[in-house]
């Protein structure tokens, strides 16, 4: 290839690592998320957890309204991991 590169092509015979790095202070825990998405479904009328097991059934996050980003934030969690947190809490194990 030379060495010209066109803008925004990964130059694969480099020898240094590449660093990703998320901003760990902006993540937020199942908890918190499931809290903030359900205060949002209640602040707008909803039985909460009504649309909450709607959206862990079927996956469709039409049952999560986007008052306060909630629809966004339900996204964030993998449905199975999900489902897992809440037998956790629930059994209490």
């Amino acid at each position: 290839m030379g060495s010209l590169q066109k803008q925004g092509e990964l130059n694969m015979d480099t020898r240094d690592t590449v660093v990703y790095s998320t901003d760990k202070g902006d993540q937020k825990t199942t908890h918190d998320i499931l809290t903030a998405v359900y205060d949002a479904l209640e602040e707008k009328g909803y039985n909460a957890i009504d649309q909450i097991v709607g959206y862990v059934l079927s996956g469709d996050p039409s049952y999560i309204t986007g008052h306060n980003n909630a629809r966004n934030l339900i996204r964030r969690i993998e449905r199975d991991d999900l489902v897992e947190e809440l037998l956790h809490n629930y059994l209490g194990k």
